[in-house]
């Protein structure tokens, strides 16, 4: 995709809890500009709309030479949480009518007796059944019954779904009579929206499936009118700007794919995050990193070996399974607005509910009463009174300090204490979070750098990295805004996927070349669609391999050295080895003796946009950085210290700094503790060393 360069932006878009960030680049140039506002919660897009008429008045930038704007969404992710979303019809195989319900009999809360299972999100008097069977061969032994098929439409009318999912048994082999019950649907309901399990996840596993097609179709209504609104915004206001949405895997897609598969940006924003954190590690030269992503909602974790994020095919996205590749990131309820309070037993915990964007806060002077962690930070001298967004948004200490002291004297401590027993509790939220996609995995944290970003992270990055005995933290240029800058560096992906049982036997060669030029055939057709030249294309295999008898498989990467080259993992001991070696660092063993079989082959296609570069374009020198202010921070219970406070824009290649220090900048607030080490790289980013003592 080739866009006119010669005079023009390129503006990626992240919808937070609390803010939304915008993060403008000059093609040419590498001139940046960072911006942000707060978000709107009732209407997501409106913070959009209005921050970009915002930014370009503020920053003098033309409407008419951005190019692109790319978007990280949090619509479909709130819609589940809130359960906010369409009113759904599910059409299934004639016996299977209740498979949502029946799941996979998994107990998430084993030793509770009184739990109950959540309410499906189809009821059963919305789950109507086809008279169709198709085999495990797919192989149609029972045809589509299409006058029975016109009694369930006149059901799905009485109803009155807004949209409608479509999951038959086995159509992930063969798609024919899903295909004719979509062509007979829209024939009867042209406008009305269907999604097909057979295009939204060709893949066995029929309750995940289905679970992922009837989450689709309830978040279709939502999202359609939520992009149709944005596009049309944006093409009054930017019209020579192709709006791209960011999806859960981590690449970029087109409005009309997304108005399609909405269940692909679940985790739209941190997926960006964690892509931004790759592009600021490879610039500092740390391949391995711990991803720490606070926002004022919540934490996401994620780990980065090789420059390499993980991806999770199988989650649960606000507790429904999504069978769809995603960036394998953890999420806990601690960010800058998880409220403090106390439970049952009097002890105080933190989180998961937040005081988000509105009212926020207490100190944001907004209405909101409770004690948060952005109020603990204020109370200890750890954020400016002069406030956020480079003081543009005032905060209120006396606020801060009224929330925190209401709940100091039900628990009997002093101001200060509770103050750190809220940032104490948070910080251990993030570090089991850290634990549980690290050393729960087999990887050691301690051989990893720790980034922290969001507006949060660089708050806590000491704390965390500390606690988990990691050496280094490395924090961006704009770390607040890291989400809406990996939307920038992003390509366009694409996943295409076929499902069966392959042996890893004297038959596995010519098996997979056939898929391989099967899936091809469909990478090769969706690039070429998307105006992708060759020369930006790139592709990768992944097998999800398992044990013969084994019930869950793992999944072994392929790649060649020239990425537009499609690789055909042809040879049997590499692919062998490869599982075996996977599996080994997943299980802490491996059976070479054991019979071994692929269940899924996928062909990740990606089409590389035209790239720029995010090296800094300002001109930072001085490494004599002296600080703008002194404060008093509580860094432990015994006293405040007095402590230097520095404007990061101040700070040039080679600066060096030792802790305590404070450093703000526009978009986020970094605090060193007593003994780190702090210096500026090539790049800009800071480089701290933590004193473990």
């Amino acid at each position: 995709m080739r866009e006119n360069s010669s005079v023009s932006w390129f503006v990626g878009v992240d919808v937070g809890g609390t803010f939304t960030d915008f993060f403008a680049i000059k093609v040419l140039t590498g001139e940046i500009k960072y911006f942000k506002r707060p978000s709107t919660p009732a209407n997501p897009g409106q913070a959009v709309v209005d921050g970009l008429r915002e930014m370009c008045r503020a920053l003098t930038i033309d409407p008419a030479e951005i190019k692109r704007l790319c978007h990280g969404t949090t619509v479909a992710t709130n819609s589940l949480i809130e359960r906010s979303g369409g009113k759904v019809a599910l059409i299934t195989t004639e016996g299977f009518r209740d498979l949502l319900e029946i799941g996979r009999q998994t107990r998430p809360h084993m030793y509770s007796l009184q739990e109950d299972q959540p309410e499906p999100i189809v009821p059963r008097s919305r789950r109507f059944e086809a008279q169709e069977r198709v085999n495990s061969t797919g192989e149609i032994i029972k045809p589509l019954d299409e006058l029975e098929l016109e009694k369930v439409f006149d059901a799905i009318e009485e109803c009155g779904a807004g949209s409608v999912a479509v999951c038959c048994l086995f159509s992930f082999l063969n798609k024919e009579n899903e295909f004719r019950i979509e062509e007979l649907f829209k024939q009867r309901f042209p406008t009305l929206p269907i999604s097909l399990s057979s295009r939204v996840r060709p893949e066995f596993r029929e309750y995940e499936r289905c679970s992922t097609t009837v989450l689709n179709a309830y978040l279709q209504p939502v999202m359609g009118n939520y992009l149709i609104h944005l596009e049309k915004e944006m093409q009054d206001y930017i019209p020579e700007a192709p709006l791209r949405i960011y999806q859960s895997s981590g690449g970029l897609m087109s409005i009309e794919t997304s108005k399609s598969f909405p269940i692909r940006t679940a985790l739209s924003g941190p997926a960006a995050g964690a892509v931004g954190a790759v592009h600021s590690a490879y610039k500092s030269s740390r391949p391995n990193i711990a991803t720490l992503d606070m926002g004022g909602t919540s934490a996401d974790v994620a780990l980065v070996k090789n420059y390499e994020l993980g991806l999770s095919s199988d989650r649960d996205v606000a507790g429904f399974p999504v069978k769809l590749p995603m960036v394998d990131i953890h999420t806990v309820g601690a960010g800058g607005g998880s409220i403090a309070w106390l439970d049952r037993d009097g002890l105080m915990k933190v989180g998961p509910l937040s005081a988000g964007a509105n009212p926020g806060p207490a100190c944001y002077g907004l209405g909101g009463t409770k004690p948060t962690v952005t109020d603990a930070n204020l109370v200890l001298g750890r954020l400016s009174s002069g406030g956020l967004i480079g003081g543009a948004m005032e905060l209120d200490v006396d606020a801060a300090r009224k929330a925190i002291q209401d709940i100091a004297d039900k628990i009997k401590l002093t101001l200060e204490k509770t103050a750190l027993g809220i940032i104490g509790i948070v910080v251990a939220n993030m570090v089991r979070a850290v634990r549980a996609i690290s050393v729960e995995r087999g990887h050691d944290p301690r051989e990893y750098a720790l980034m922290p970003f969001g507006g949060a992270g660089p708050l806590h990055g000491s704390e965390v990295a500390r606690a988990m005995e990691i050496k280094e933290i490395i924090i961006p240029v704009a770390p607040g805004i890291l989400c809406a800058q990996g939307l920038i560096t992003s390509d366009l992906k694409e996943d295409f996927i076929r499902s069966g049982r392959f042996k890893i036997d004297k038959n596995w060669p010519s098996q997979i070349k056939k898929v391989i030029a099967d899936l091809s055939q469909e990478a090769k057709t969706w690039l070429r669609n998307e105006k992708i030249p060759a020369t930006n294309q790139q592709f990768t295999v992944i097998l999800d391999a398992r044990y013969v008898g084994q019930n869950f498989e793992l999944q072994v990467e392929f790649k060649e050295h020239n990425h537009s080259i499609i690789p055909v993992p042809t040879k049997i001991e590499l692919v062998i080895s490869q599982f075996n070696l996977a599996h080994k660092q997943f299980y802490g063993f491996s059976n070479q003796e054991e019979e071994i079989e692929v269940v899924n082959v996928r062909l990740t296609a990606k089409g590389h946009l035209d790239l720029v570069s995010l090296t800094p374009s300002e001109e930072r020198t001085s490494i004599d950085c002296m600080p703008i202010g002194i404060r008093s921070v509580w860094f432990d219970e015994t006293k405040p210290v007095k402590t230097p406070v520095y404007d990061r824009t101040n700070m040039g290649i080679g600066t060096k700094l030792s802790g305590p220090a404070i450093i703000e900048q526009f978009d986020s607030t970094t605090v060193m503790f007593p003994g780190d080490e702090l210096h500026v790289d090539t790049s800009l980013n800071l480089i701290i060393n933590i004193n473990q003592h």
